[in-house]
């Protein structure tokens, strides 16, 4: 097992910056080293840390112990008949499609079947979150894409589970939180696809009203998302560009590099990302289009899918304070709707806007996990420059709306939900519960009452 001299105790930051604690951080190099520390009876509570894309505090275990996964970043089978590919957990998605994705004399290809807006998570990562992507209406989440999951237990086990050997535990892995033991490996399916190049189309709209038209008419487009101008009151409120996205058949495109492409080197003494800015970025955005109201493209997938994750250390921008991420899903139909047009107007009236302001809607596929955050209606995600006490009350101001709208928030990029609204948003927190790992423990679960304060049980 890793020897303590080889841990230290140290500062980890989340992705969003304003929460950076204390942890023993532990780096095992293989499975057997991951299986030993989680076999270790010491009263420090454990969790598994990634790539550290989580925007809150989810993957954060405050003066306790910190696995960091990536040292755990092999391949181990790959079925061509089947799409199974096994690997361990520290296998990052960009990793997977670096090696998969290759084109074929026919354009065609292995692709994931399920991705979020980074190619820099681990693949227990998107586990351990469920993650989703602009296929969602399509495919689901990424658990609806795992076949099997290695686990490592505190009591010693080791063992993989499936939808059919383990389904209690198995669901409450996926979307798990990461609470439930130590993913040691996973086996996932992907998908093949006839081009591994898209064709992608912007469409500018002047409302909401026209974004619910283009998604409800974009059932031959794969991939939908809308970036939405939240600084746009009275008729032009929900005004935005609404992409779209298919695979080209017969179209190749090779994987982005594994790094990127350009970064920024320090973080700034003061945010970046301003009043002024926000203002100048969102009405230039809105003209991107130019002239045209569309524009069809075909070409790579990463702008398409990976847009930031062309610049590396992007949240630095953000400065020494951070930023918040808030992303709520609310149900389909009037109520809805409504309540996304109030978050719009609350958001426009407290002058804290956002570059990033995606809107989408949630197709009906269910999610396997306990705790997965997708459900059938309308998702909507900004960041926010943390500005301290009107940032919280903003936040706040969104988070009961949302359960107001009987809605529920992203713990993969809330910092600030209350233990009252969690349990509303997830009704299957007691079922949840039972499975938790006693070794186990994060920032974010004892926040919203998962576990205990400081208890290891």
């Amino acid at each position: 097992m890793t020897d303590i001299r080889d841990a230290w105790t140290t500062e980890v930051a989340s992705w969003g910056g304003v929460a950076r604690p204390r942890h023993l951080v532990l780096r095992p190099g293989t499975r057997a080293e991951a299986r030993a520390i989680v076999a270790d009876d010491s009263r420090l509570p454990l969790l598994a840390h990634g790539c550290g894309r989580s925007y809150g505090d989810v993957a954060l275990n405050p003066e306790g112990r910190l696995v960091q996964m990536t040292g755990l970043d092999r391949f181990i089978a790959f079925d061509r008949d089947t799409g199974l590919l096994t690997c361990e957990a520290g296998v990052r998605l960009a990793d997977i499609l670096d090696a998969v994705c290759r084109p074929e004399p026919d354009g065609g290809g292995w692709f994931l079947p399920v991705s979020p807006g980074t190619r820099f998570v681990t693949v227990a990562g998107a586990i351990a979150n469920d993650v989703h992507g602009k296929n969602h209406h399509g495919f689901g989440t990424f658990g609806r894409h795992v076949a099997a999951i290695e686990l490592a237990r505190s009591d010693g086990s080791v063992e993989t589970i499936t939808p059919e050997s383990h389904p209690d535990l198995f669901a409450a892995t996926i979307g798990g939180l990461g609470l439930t033991g130590l993913i040691l490996s996973a086996t996932i399916r992907l998908r093949r696809v006839a081009g591994t190049a898209l064709e992608a189309e912007d469409i500018r709209f002047d409302d909401l009203d026209a974004f619910f038209a283009l998604a409800d008419g974009s059932e031959a487009w794969e991939y939908t998302a809308a970036w939405i101008d939240c600084l746009a009151t009275g008729t032009a409120t929900g005004r935005g560009i609404f992409s779209r996205a298919r695979h080209a058949p017969g179209r190749a495109a090779v994987p982005p590099a594994l790094r990127p492409r350009k970064a920024v080197p320090l973080t700034p003494p003061v945010s970046l990302v301003g009043g002024l800015s926000l203002k100048a970025f969102n009405a230039l955005y809105w003209r991107k289009l130019g002239l045209r109201e569309r524009v069809l493209k075909t070409g790579s997938y990463e702008p398409v899918f990976y847009p930031l994750d062309a610049i590396g250390s992007w949240n630095r921008l953000y400065g020494p304070k951070g930023f918040y991420q808030f992303q709520c899903v609310v149900p389909p139909g009037a109520d809805g709707r409504a309540a996304i047009a109030e978050m719009l107007r609350v958001i426009a009236q407290s002058g804290q806007g956002s570059m990033l302001a995606v809107l989408k809607t949630f197709g009906d596929l269910p999610s396997p996990g306990l705790l997965s955050f997708p459900k059938p209606g309308i998702t909507l995600a900004l960041d926010f420059p943390n500005r301290g006490p009107e940032t919280l009350a903003l936040l706040a101001r969104l988070e009961a709306v949302t359960i107001e709208a009987e809605g529920r928030i992203y713990p993969a990029k809330d910092s600030c939900m209350s233990a009252a609204s969690f349990t509303r948003g997830y009704p299957a927190k007691a079922d949840f519960q039972r499975w938790i790992d006693p070794a186990f423990s994060s920032a974010f679960a004892r926040r919203v009452g998962l576990i205990g304060e400081g208890s290891r049980a």
